[in-house]
């Protein structure tokens, strides 16, 4: 019995852990690149994983809702993330201007 409960204890922590890197991929995403994806909001998918992540962190893995969560978590991952990783930049968050190359601003030649 003592080894099932350690299983069931490592399933539950690597379901955290995956619950909560799509949570903070989600996070880093743009929100444009939601759109351009033609998948739902950031916004959604961030209260969807969120409440993922806060019932995998409550509820035991033998209960029904973090089965559910799993489910969104899964989604994410195999759907929107791809989707929006495909358009150009990543679609990560970026810092500069939409004139700046990969070596800085582009200031036309001069």
């Amino acid at each position: 019995m003592q080894g099932f409960v350690g299983f069931m204890w490592l399933l539950s922590m690597a379901l955290i852990l995956f619950s909560g890197f799509a949570l903070i991929d989600a996070a880093i995403r743009r929100e444009d690149a939601y759109r351009a994806a033609d998948k739902q909001s950031k916004a959604f998918w961030l209260i969807i994983l969120g409440l993922a992540f806060v019932v995998n962190l409550i509820f035991n893995i033998l209960s029904f809702l973090p089965i559910i969560g799993l489910i969104a978590t899964i989604v994410y991952m195999v759907d929107v993330r791809p989707a929006i990783k495909g358009l150009p930049g990543g679609g990560r968050s970026r810092k500069g201007s939409s004139s700046d190359g990969p070596y800085g601003p582009y200031n036309g030649g001069r």
